[in-house]
């Protein structure tokens, strides 16, 4: 299971984040793999809090930090009605990442990929085949993928299980308002 961060600690646990993904590329070039990134499991967070608590921001200050672009992906550019359609989404977004070069932030995971329920109709049973895609392709990619979500009550376990951190984003105080 993850490691799961606490209000006044969400600091520590990006940077922790940083340099575990540090490590592994530093890891990667030693083992002499290289470009072929896809051999080695990349490193998969959630990040939870209400809306304006920092989650993207934080995002942002990994990428940069980390030199990579950041594909910020939304319920839109995923999900459609018809069957098989969003397993072809995100296959385009993985692919379009590529061998890791760059940080995937699923903007509303829990709106996205919810919890996997008893399967009662067809409609019960494709969305439980997104789900099991979803984290699929998640465990598969080799670089770093944000889930960003407000609360983690209607993620999947499965999610929660295959995931390194977990960052809690409270709402900032006037006094840290003011920092930011």
């Amino acid at each position: 299971m993850g490691r799961f961060g606490i209000a006044k600690e969400a600091g520590f646990y990006l940077k922790d984040l940083l340099i575990q993904f540090k490590q592994r590329a530093k890891d990667l070039e030693e083992r002499e793999i290289g470009e072929n990134r896809s051999s080695l499991p990349g490193i998969s967070t959630f990040f939870v809090g209400e809306y304006e608590t920092g989650k993207t921001m934080a995002s942002e200050v990994l990428a940069n930090e980390l030199k990579l672009d950041l594909f910020r992906i939304g319920l839109t550019q995923v999900v459609n009605k018809y069957i098989g359609e969003t397993e072809k989404n995100l296959k385009r977004i993985f692919d379009a990442a590529g061998d890791g070069g760059a940080i995937l932030l699923f903007d509303e995971a829990d709106a996205l990929f919810g919890k996997r329920s008893e399967v009662k109709d067809n409609h019960d049973r494709f969305a439980n085949i997104e789900v099991n895609y979803f984290l699929q392709c998640i465990n598969s990619y080799p670089g770093l993928t944000i889930l960003m979500t407000n609360s983690t009550s209607n993620i999947d376990k499965a999610f929660l299980g295959n995931v390194r951190f977990i960052v809690q984003f409270p709402f900032p105080g006037a006094k840290q308002r003011a920092q930011i």
